[in-house]
């Protein structure tokens, strides 16, 4: 081998061999040190005047009328305020002050010239509870599917339907609207008619040919029933709110009988609902 061979042999094995990294010098000194601190700290201070303002605004300042007149209205006006700012700065397509500021100028000149039906605010969300109920909701809609389509295809005599009575506990309107599109979704049964005053459903059940599918029925509702006050209103967090619908009675309890026979003495000269129609009471045997 040549001295040629050797040398770029050597090349080789050099430039082959890890570089090191030269080691890193701090730059930070003890003044530099100290001007971080002191940023941190004066951060902290401005935080801890932030909210005492803000706690003195809330106790010594007046809230608009329009805005509310508890804090969660207020909430529920501010989120709206936010999302049709959102709404306006997303229709112009350009981020910048000058939208922002009309946005918010136009939510609030909405809310006060067009205001809409105040929606009561009486209680709270739950996540994780809607959560189970939104999955219960996917199970319950496969699983009903598969069983009507069954029935369809199934050799036999066709399933007996008929309109069911049954009363549930849910105070709000809101909540009350959500388990009823809840029934409405899942195959097999849909809400006909509702009775406001004594919190009654009309619900066709698509198969009622035996009292245990009747009870079955029941059991569906009374989780559903269940699953929404707990995600919704709670009896110990429920806070009556003064705007509300013609389901005055129930909006100031904390809770609701759920039995058939009570709901006919809240009125008892009120006809009779649905006569000539198949349906069945709870505990009718």
């Amino acid at each position: 081998m040549s001295a040629q061979d050797r040398a770029d042999d050597r090349a080789r094995g050099a430039s082959a061999a890890p570089k090191r990294r030269p080691p890193v010098v701090s730059t930070k000194g003890p003044v530099m040190s100290l001007v971080i601190n002191v940023w941190r700290v004066s951060l902290l201070f401005v935080f801890w005047h932030f909210v005492g303002a803000l706690v003195w605004l809330r106790t010594h300042t007046r809230v608009p009328r329009w805005l509310g007149s508890d804090g969660r209205e207020v909430a529920v006006r501010l989120w709206t305020i936010a999302w049709l700012t959102f709404v306006w700065v997303l229709l112009w397509g350009t981020l910048s002050w000058a939208n922002v500021i009309a946005g918010i100028v136009l939510a609030m000149l909405v809310l006060t010239v067009l205001p809409l039906p105040r929606v009561p605010v009486e209680g709270r969300i739950h996540p994780l509870s809607v959560l189970q109920l939104v999955g219960r909701l996917i199970v319950d809609f496969f699983v009903s599917s598969v069983q009507i389509g069954w029935m369809a295809i199934r050799p036999g005599r066709p399933p007996l339907g008929a309109v069911v009575r049954v009363r549930v506990a849910i105070k709000s309107d809101m909540v009350l609207t959500l388990a009823v599109d809840y029934l409405n979704l899942v195959p097999g049964t849909m809400v006909l008619e509702i009775d406001h005053r004594r919190r009654m459903l009309y619900v066709h059940v698509f198969d009622v040919r035996s009292e245990k599918k009747v009870r079955a029925f029941y059991d569906q509702v009374a989780y559903v029933e269940r699953m929404f006050i707990k995600a919704f209103e709670r009896d110990s967090e429920w806070h009556p709110s003064p705007f509300h619908g013609i389901d005055e009675d129930f909006h100031h309890v904390r809770t609701v009988d759920r039995s058939v026979d009570n709901a006919r003495s809240i009125d008892d000269t009120e006809p009779e609902r649905r006569q000539g129609e198949p349906e069945r009471e709870r505990g009718d045997s």
